[in-house]
């Protein structure tokens, strides 16, 4: 995990992950091997389990900060430049946040939930859980995500969990309607 350290770091729960010993801190000049995948909001493709031995063998670089400031503003270029050195890049499917800041937000995750989320992704639902477990919002992400997640989860392939996202989240002829936070209960 590279840390912008943006937030207190009693809040920051990217720092909260590296002090639990849930993620390792890296700086950049201990950046992980170019093999490694980087999450990735603005990227199209998906993490998916299938890539779960190469994260296994070359990592899973999580950027602690404001990608908002990152992509658009380049307000850290010297981590912004880092960064192209990763060409694998993979984005979460559509998630709700948890977090009491951005509750119930498509796609707003803090550092946290996408590092979880990762897991669930790549490893399962075992270590997805023993994960959130040390997060006040864990178990609430688990209960408002549950059932996305294991539909992504069974995703055989990149464009089978594509397939499985755009059909969760269009609308059907029918009228069948959207799914969003609203009707996902809080845990």
């Amino acid at each position: 995990m590279l840390l912008a350290c943006e937030d207190s770091p009693k809040l920051c729960t990217g720092q909260k992950a590296v002090r639990l010993g849930l993620a390792h801190k890296v700086d950049l000049r201990s950046m992980p091997s170019r093999e490694a995948i980087l999450l990735d909001p603005f990227v199209p493709r998906p993490l998916v389990r299938s890539e779960a031995a190469r994260v296994t063998r070359s990592g899973l670089l999580v950027v602690d900060c404001s990608w908002n400031r990152l992509s658009v503003n380049s307000e850290y270029p010297g981590v912004g430049g880092a960064l192209r050195r990763y060409r694998e890049r993979r984005r979460l499917p559509i998630l709700f946040a948890a977090n009491p800041q951005h509750y119930g937000r498509a796609t707003q995750l803090n550092t946290a939930e996408a590092l979880g989320a990762s897991l669930y992704l790549l490893y399962g639902p075992e270590a997805a859980q023993e994960f959130f477990g040390r997060f006040s919002f864990g178990p609430s992400f688990l209960a408002l995500n549950g059932e996305l997640l294991a539909e992504y989860w069974a995703a055989e392939s990149e464009k089978d969990l594509l397939d499985r996202e755009r059909s969760l989240f269009s609308r059907e002829p029918s009228g069948a309607s959207e799914i969003t936070p609203r009707n996902r209960s809080r845990a």
